[in-house]
């Protein structure tokens, strides 16, 4: 099998690299902007044929100059940073390399399996429906989340639906995520904050319908969320459409940091600052995605309990010096 994988250095790609690589597949073409990142370290001790600049590689799209027709493609590379405010940027790297990208796949029979996000429901008031016939009706809140949106409705409106399957990450977590800065995931900032100082710091509520720590979100661990990609590639190469990744169920930052504070056996001690009111307006304060649609495409996912996913995630990975899978 001939892979590419975008943001094969990133987290979700980098642990999907792992994966690919335990079942034996290492015609893999990792595509990338490493730059003076950390992420570089993501691929130590891992297999693959090449490694191009995500530039490089779009040009040679673009100027027919690919001649190495892939199996499969996991678009996995794009700005995931929710605060991100250069639209045109986000347009250009999240939209129109994605539509190209599409577009090729489809020209060269290549399956196609992409991402997008949980952003595009925004503070869901629609729900957490992946069902497509519901897409228009969703209003992100942040201009990261409206570009997912975007090419999500541009594959409707293309008609390839039937052709390609995109996968809508909830709050994903794991091993991998060391270089993502202020976007890491609460677990790890978790961890950090008990090795630094013995508690850990959440936002208090900004709104009386929750309260301090009780906001809840989908939290999924990217171990299980890697095992969905791979069957899509694999076991389920036919299964086509946009579906939601979660585990279906909410949990709260109390939670989370009760699951850490657990692992670690230690007493929770956990503190409450006041959310900064540039974020007070587009804070999603609940998600929970809908999984029928996934779990029937794919039958049963054995997806872990937050508990167990966040034990894992501490004792196998953040205890060691470097959180690298």
């Amino acid at each position: 099998m001939k892979v590419i994988i975008t943001g094969g250095a990133g987290f979700i790609g980098s642990v999907l690299l792992s994966r690919l690589n335990g079942a034996g597949i290492t015609d893999i073409t990792v595509v990338d902007n490493l730059s003076t990142s950390e992420k570089w370290q993501n691929l130590l001790g891992k297999q693959f044929t090449r490694y191009l600049h995500k530039d490089e590689f779009l040009a040679a799209i673009l100027n027919n100059t690919w001649k190495e027709k892939p199996d499969v493609i996991f678009h996995l590379g794009a700005c995931s940073a929710t605060s991100e405010n250069n639209a045109d940027y986000l347009f250009r790297n999240n939209v129109q390399y994605s539509q190209t990208l599409c577009e090729y796949a489809c020209s060269v029979g290549a399956r196609f399996i992409y991402a997008s996000s949980a952003a595009t429901y925004g503070l869901g008031e629609n729900g957490y429906s992946d069902d497509t016939t519901r897409l228009n009706q969703l209003r992100a809140i942040n201009r990261y989340g409206f570009s997912k949106h975007v090419f999500d409705q541009w594959v409707v409106a293309q008609g390839l639906l039937g052709k390609v399957a995109g996968i809508k990450f909830f709050n994903v977590f794991g091993p991998n995520e060391y270089h993502k800065g202020p976007m890491i995931s609460m677990v790890m900032r978790a961890y950090q904050q008990i090795q630094a100082s013995g508690s850990v710091t959440l936002f208090k509520s900004s709104t009386p319908t929750y309260a301090d720590g009780e906001q809840r979100r989908d939290f999924v661990y990217v171990l299980d969320c890697v095992a969905a990609l791979f069957s899509l590639a694999t076991t389920n190469r036919d299964v086509c459409g946009i579906f939601n990744l979660g585990t279906g169920t909410s949990s709260s930052w109390n939670e989370l940091a009760n699951a850490v504070f657990a692992a670690l056996n230690l007493p929770a001690s956990i503190k409450y600052v006041a959310m900064p009111e540039s974020m007070v307006a587009g804070y999603q304060n609940y998600t929970e995605a809908e999984m029928q649609k996934l779990q029937n495409a794919l039958g049963v996912l054995n997806l872990s309990p937050l508990k167990a996913t966040v034990a894992d995630y501490v004792m196998r990975f953040l205890q060691r010096d470097f959180a690298t899978i």
